[in-house]
């Protein structure tokens, strides 16, 4: 009877193990799944969403700046042409947020983005046509259509940039939960793979010794090959979750955070170019625009008690020390918050980069500033237009494209994390069954002879 109980208890333990191991197998994938295929992608979209909304302001401000001249080597047609891109770009972005409005804050988010966007957008066709009515210099939109420009401006500020920074933020946060519930069950689960491959074991071994003292045999072959092969189906089972648990540790905290902050990085930069456009188009309010495109500096690289005129030389010297330890990064912000977490091959150069590039583009805004404050406020709107290398818009396209080339690498290694995590798991479904079956047939083996002498 004893050895009965005794195989039957290790039967269950095995059994225990390889229930829980195929339970949480099925568990990791839905997980990977979830973060890499859907939570993700829709905090991207959001982040992509407010910097078209805003590069789509920008690019009716350029269009008002412009008016019909054709010397500046930037156009009113090319203005209304990235217009459309971006404006295309929010219809895509808002309906894959449309796609995953499951919950009623993502839901209120879209429809307000979608009230919104419909008023926007009438404003803007209204002060489109209101500036191609009237043949006027560069800087010198009428009225009327600043009147409707000023509109759908303090509509954009006021109700759809909230909404998207909402919206991205809900995303970000139901995602940062979602990885904690995922990473913390899967290192829950590794410690009772680890029970119960310890008890499955030691009933095994107590088993064997039971079978060794009760019909003097030295070595039961059938129990020791099943005991080796719970050894690997326990060892491979708390690799593998210890492995899953790196892989979403990987993707979420190394190479997603970092993706995150250079996305919403991105679009306060496109918000703040697009400050440069208002600053010169609405002189009424230029002092006001200064002070959003300050505000919106720090917001990317903060510097305690910094201005428009401090700024710069603040960059450098922390710059400075930077390039002598890259340990010392003495700013904050978002491009702060990305140079403590360069993590990959290559991430460092790129965001150096991005950094040096940036630099640049702020030392051009100070050049549109003193143009502006000598007079020459037809140069300043083309130098602060124009893509031509040398000019602000070229100079901001360029620290764009350094932007866009880091989040790429953020992004190549959060994909490959996850699908290396589905790979992983992949190779799963059938094994814990497949290893559960020897085991209890060699358990089975070595029990009959010595059950039959017993008898």
């Amino acid at each position: 009877m004893r050895t009965r109980l005794l195989a039957v208890a290790a039967a269950v333990f095995v059994a225990g193990l390889v229930t829980v191991l195929t339970v949480e197998v099925g568990r990791e994938r839905d997980g990977l799944r979830v973060i890499g295929h859907q939570a993700a992608p829709e905090v991207v979209a959001t982040s992509d969403l407010y910097f078209a909304l805003n590069d789509m302001d920008a690019q009716l401000a350029n269009a008002l700046l412009v008016g019909n001249d054709t010397t500046l080597g930037f156009t009113r047609a090319q203005a209304l042409d990235i217009y459309q891109q971006r404006r295309q770009q929010v219809s895509r972005d808002l309906q894959q947020a449309a796609a995953a409005a499951a919950d009623p804050v993502t839901a209120k988010s879209v429809r307000d983005i979608l009230d919104g966007l419909g008023q926007y957008e009438t404003l803007a066709a209204q002060t489109i046509l209101l500036d191609q009515q009237a043949d006027h210099a560069a800087g010198q939109a009428s009225g009327a259509a600043l009147a409707q420009y000023r509109l759908a401006t303090d509509l954009l500020a006021a109700v759809l940039l909230p909404a998207a920074r909402s919206l991205t933020e809900h995303h970000a946060e139901a995602l940062e939960r979602t990885y904690e519930g995922e990473r913390g069950r899967v290192l829950a689960v590794r410690g009772w793979l680890i029970l119960l491959g310890f008890l499955a074991l030691a009933g095994l071994v107590v088993l064997q010794v039971h079978l060794a003292r009760r019909f003097h045999r030295a070595l039961n072959a059938p129990l020791v090959a099943a005991t080796m092969f719970v050894v690997v189906l326990a060892g491979a089972g708390v690799a593998s979750t210890s492995s899953v648990a790196e892989h979403l540790r990987a993707a979420k905290k190394d190479a997603f955070d970092s993706n995150l902050v250079l996305n919403r990085a991105r679009a306060i930069s496109y918000d703040a170019n697009a400050d440069e456009s208002r600053y010169l188009v609405d002189p009424d309010r230029a002092d006001r625009y200064e002070e959003a495109f300050l505000a919106k500096t720090l917001q990317l690289v903060t510097l305690d008690g910094a201005t428009l005129t401090t700024v710069d030389g603040a960059l450098d010297r922390t710059w400075q020390a930077y390039r002598h330890d890259h340990r010392a990064v003495g700013w904050q912000g978002y491009l702060g918050a990305e140079f403590r977490n360069i993590t990959f091959d290559g991430e460092r150069a790129a965001a150096e980069t991005a950094f040096t590039r940036y630099q640049t583009y702020q030392l051009d805004d100070r050049r549109i500033r003193q143009l502006v404050n000598d007079g020459k406020r037809r140069d300043a709107i083309a130098f602060c237009t124009s893509y031509a290398p040398g000019d602000s818009n070229y100079a901001f396209d360029q620290y764009d494209q350094a932007l866009v080339v880091l989040i790429d690498i953020n992004q190549r290694a959060f994909d490959g994390s996850i699908h290396d995590g589905e790979q992983e798991l992949s190779r799963w479904p059938f094994v814990p069954a497949g290893i559960a079956a020897a085991v209890l047939a060699l358990l089975f083996l070595g029990l009959r002879r010595r059950l039959a002498e017993y008898r």
